[in-house]
């Protein structure tokens, strides 16, 4: 990626879909001037990627995207989450800053140093955080202007085990973990995404992560905008940590885009 480039994509769907697939954590790319900046040596950034990337999550979108009746919108970051995390509170609301894991990570799945703990975020979060940010909020407005309404579908995955940074693994690791907000996720979606899902396994409601992404400008002032985080269970569709994807790639896709044709209508 030359610095001209930009990080994310928004890949385009039917004109009258509502739907945007948001794949925020499927890449590994870190710019040279970032890994300057990251304390890890190559061998230790590799498997801190392998824990940290939802690996193969864009290939579930892009699949869904083709099954897909009515076409979604993909809206795909191309850098990994340790560059900045697009997902994050950029302030003081996020409780992950409690582990080092805020919009600019300073330390591992494992708690151990990734940046200096005195680390300036803000040039990271003006090159990276902030254009994602306002794309992804023009991408929801752009919705909104043609269809009247904006459904987002974060398009996640998570290890079998939970990691040491986990703020609330102690819970229950469904096959499927469905994350929900009190406002942005109505009840017709969420049932919706129970019953396309139910030929993966379970599913669960907000463990261990909970919540779904809404860009700022409209979280919790547009009730047009619906919203639903989907997190796969990694061992349903892959080899972990990082390993190559299975046969559960399929049967997820087909899912999501059950879930997708159920929403757009």
């Amino acid at each position: 990626m030359t610095p001209d480039q930009p990080s994310f994509s928004l890949l385009p769907g039917a004109a009258h879909s509502p739907v945007i697939l948001h794949v925020p954590h499927s890449a590994r790319g870190i710019p040279a001037q970032v890994r300057a900046g990251i304390v890890l040596d190559d061998g230790a950034l590799e498997r801190e990627l392998d824990h940290i990337t939802d690996a193969h999550t864009e290939r579930i979108a892009r699949e869904a995207a083709e099954l897909s009746a009515v076409a979604p919108w993909r809206f795909v970051n191309r850098l990994s989450r340790l560059v900045v995390d697009p997902e994050r509170f950029p302030d003081e609301r996020e409780e992950m800053r409690a582990v080092g894991m805020g919009a600019v990570y300073t330390r591992t799945t494992h708690r151990e140093v990734l940046r200096g703990e005195d680390v300036d975020p803000e040039p990271l979060v003006a090159r990276y955080f902030r254009p994602y940010a306002r794309a992804m909020t023009d991408a929801v407005a752009d919705r909104l202007a043609a269809v009247g309404r904006a459904v987002v579908i974060d398009v996640h995955s998570y290890p079998t085990e939970p990691l040491p940074y986990e703020l609330h693994g102690g819970g229950p690791r469904p096959p499927v973990c469905l994350g929900t907000d009190s406002f942005h996720t109505p009840s017709g979606l969420l049932a919706a995404a129970r019953k396309a899902f139910a030929a993966v396994g379970e599913t669960g409601l907000d463990s261990p992560f909970a919540g779904t992404y809404v860009p700022l400008e409209y979280y919790g002032r547009e009730p047009r905008v619906s919203a639903l985080m989907v997190e796969i269970r990694r061992d349903t569709y892959m080899s972990e940590p990082g390993g190559p994807a299975g046969p559960g790639v399929s049967r997820l896709a087909s899912a999501l885009a059950e879930l997708v044709d159920a929403v757009s209508g």
